[in-house]
């Protein structure tokens, strides 16, 4: 496999870090950031914002179910399946946002981030089942 689970680790604390930035940013400055927007920019921020919450809910998941694989909860076979992939495929592996100079900067830097990281994830997810799947052959 891929390595122990030290090899999560990283990606796991770069998740839940953006996890709470993106947290913070929502409850705190979201509004703030609106409140002279016409309600046309406003709607994008509310969807830009829910992109970058899926993405990281979605490689959270990804995360926690590879933590359980090494911890021995589940099988490989499990955690490669359908049912703990990565997930959210059209929706989070868009990267339009970051670059639209009308959404808030803070903004623009989560969509940047978390597109990057779920783009990594999607690659680390790639590798896990093929690994499952030539073990299987």
């Amino acid at each position: 496999m891929l390595g122990s689970a030290t090899f999560f680790n990283g990606p796991y604390d770069e998740t839940m870090a953006l996890l709470v930035e993106a947290r913070n940013y929502i409850a705190y400055h979201e509004a703030y950031d609106q409140k002279d927007l016409p309600p046309h920019v406003r709607l994008q921020i509310s969807y830009e914002s829910m992109r970058v919450t899926s993405r990281l809910t979605q490689v959270m998941a990804w995360l926690l179910a590879q933590k359980a694989v090494h911890a021995g909860e589940i099988s490989r076979e499990q955690g490669a399946s359908e049912e703990f992939a990565l997930s959210g495929g059209d929706i989070c592996t868009d990267p339009s946002g970051a670059d639209n100079e009308q959404l808030p900067s803070g903004l623009r830097s989560l969509l940047e981030r978390s597109h990057r990281l779920y783009m990594r994830v999607a690659r680390l997810d790639e590798r896990v089942r093929m690994e499952v799947l030539r073990e299987a052959v």
